[in-house]
């Protein structure tokens, strides 16, 4: 849950990589806004605030809100955005298909809380049948529009995955576990952000020239999206909390709980870049007058309270100068601290809009604010990072690799994979147990061009990589290489997932790849040239 999973990854991944001797010259400079960054930050922005407004839409109309009409219409406007943005790849014939698979999804997930809240059950299975059905027939869209750049079974599994977090929040939250239902709700809400880099990924690799045959998976690409996401769940989390707190509702405690947890990773994100005393000074500044005054905005808006409505209004002010000075300071002038006060002062000026706007009753205006509100925390995103880059210039570089090499990158507990720049969603997770580290035979074995067979009676797995042959028995130690017989060190399973675990270093060096492992972040980097 943390950023700085996110972020270390960014600053650390050019330690990892081997540097070769036959490398090409000097890479150019990274910058953040490539057409191929540009087009995962845009999915960054339409798939996260789908998630965002899924839950308010479903929350409000259980709770029988008086916004909850509001809400939905601002979900379907959502979806109704994303329509050009997939017109424009995939013409208007894929446009329309999208948007009529995307748009029917978010009226089932309506049906499903009229079902729950009348405690009908056949409704409620009917429902979550239709949401499998939206599951099977939205991957099957992706898969073909991609031509399988984006393989069928990994957009069903990214797909199914956000649509049980949205489930889970929506069980929770009714169930009254509002801190189980908001901490879900963090979660969910970083996966689409997982989502998007694959498939963006997938498109740039479909359609290299379009998108100038760059990469939406760069180092300074992860950045952006990493500070996307952490600056779009602030205010995603600011403005629900502030209109729960404002009507009284029991879950405003957990929302700022959830806040906390935002603000931790804020730090986190600030400190692995400018140290330990960059995070604290930080969260000073966030906290105080920011964080705090928006509660007591609402208290001052609620109240009808205008002398205290002003004296918070300074407060937050005060805030944005302040912060503003500090980033301006910590980015040596990359990000000005007059650009960045006044990017500051307009997202404040946004979350107050959506209050007051709230707190007159006018429910359509409050959720298009919000929506641009939510828009210009991405604007954040990109000049934090464009900023940052530029600073350190030299860490986001991309290591020159020969045509020949390929690169494989896994993470513990993670279940993207990419090689040589391919982003895949596997169904299973890199783990480790005991002190070894284990990772999926086939995902890793067919990645690389091998061949992976299993014979369920006997329980053994082959792999066919060139001219070598592995053989291996589950729960086992010993293995068989073009024949003969070697020790794993480790015994091979099946975790629970139902996929063969292989010892990574064992396998690895069996087939001569170089091994990289960063334990502190549970990095794994394996390269061969082939």
């Amino acid at each position: 849950m943390k950023l700085k999973k996110l972020l270390a990854p960014v600053l650390s991944l050019s330690l990892m990589l081997p540097v070769m001797a036959n490398a090409a010259a000097a890479p150019p400079q990274a910058v953040v806004d490539t057409p191929a960054a540009q087009l995962r930050a845009s999915l960054d922005y339409l798939l996260s605030e789908h998630f965002a407004l899924a839950v308010t839409a479903m929350t409000k109309a259980y709770d029988g809100s008086r916004d909850a009409a509001a809400a939905y219409q601002a979900l379907d406007q959502n979806a109704l955005d994303m329509q050009p943005a997939i017109t424009s790849l995939y013409g208007k014939a894929g446009g329309t298909e999208f948007e009529r698979i995307f748009r029917e999804h978010n009226k089932y997930t309506d049906d499903l809380v009229k079902a729950v809240k009348a405690n009908d059950t056949a409704a409620r299975q009917k429902a979550e049948q239709e949401v499998q059905g939206f599951v099977t027939e939205f991957a099957a869209f992706l898969s073909t529009a991609t031509a399988s750049k984006l393989p069928q079974t990994a957009a069903e599994e990214a797909i199914r995955s956000h649509e049980n977090h949205v489930q889970q929040v929506f069980d929770a939250y009714v169930a009254g576990d509002y801190n189980k239902a908001y901490t879900t709700y963090r979660t969910g809400f970083q996966e689409m952000f997982t989502i998007s880099k694959v498939l963006s990924t997938a498109i740039a690799t479909q359609m290299p020239d379009k998108f100038q045959n760059t990469r939406p998976d760069t180092k300074a690409a992860d950045l952006r999206s990493a500070l996307n996401s952490v600056a779009a769940e602030h205010f995603a989390l600011s403005v629900l909390e502030m209109q729960k707190q404002f009507d009284g509702k029991a879950d405003y405690q957990a929302l700022i709980n959830a806040e906390a947890g935002n603000t931790a990773d804020f730090k986190a994100a600030v400190a692995s870049i400018y140290g330990t005393a960059g995070g604290d000074a930080f969260e000073q500044i966030w906290v105080g007058n920011h964080i705090t005054a928006q509660s007591d905005y609402v208290n001052a808006v609620k109240n009808n309270d205008a002398a205290a409505r002003a004296a918070v209004l300074a407060r937050i002010d005060g805030f944005t100068m302040e912060l503003g000075k500090f980033l301006g300071t910590a980015t040596a002038g990359n990000l000005p601290a007059s650009a960045a006060q006044t990017a500051l002062k307009a997202h404040e000026g946004q979350v107050q809009s959506t209050l007051d706007q709230y707190a007159a009753g006018d429910y359509t205006a409050s959720y298009t604010t919000n929506r641009a509100g939510y828009k210009t925390m991405f604007g954040v995103g990109l000049a934090l990072s464009g900023a940052i880059v530029a600073q350190f210039n030299d860490k986001f570089q991309e290591a020159a690799v020969p045509a020949s090499m390929t690169t494989v990158w896994m993470k513990l507990n993670s279940k993207e994979l990419n090689i040589n720049g391919i982003v895949t969603m596997m169904d299973t997770r890199p783990s480790n147990r005991s002190g070894t580290t284990y990772i999926p035979l086939r995902y890793l074995g067919e990645g690389i061009g091998a061949k992976v067979k299993y014979d369920h009676q006997t329980r053994t797995v082959w792999v066919m990589a060139g001219s070598d042959t592995l053989k291996f028995w589950m729960d086992s130690n010993v293995m068989e290489v073009n024949g003969m017989q070697k020790s794993v060190g480790a015994k091979v399973i099946i975790n629970k997932d139902g996929r063969t675990m292989v010892p990574l270093r064992f396998i690895a060096e069996l087939l001569q790849w170089n091994v990289t492992w960063n334990q502190t972040e549970g990095l794994i980097t394996l390269t061969k040239e082939m």
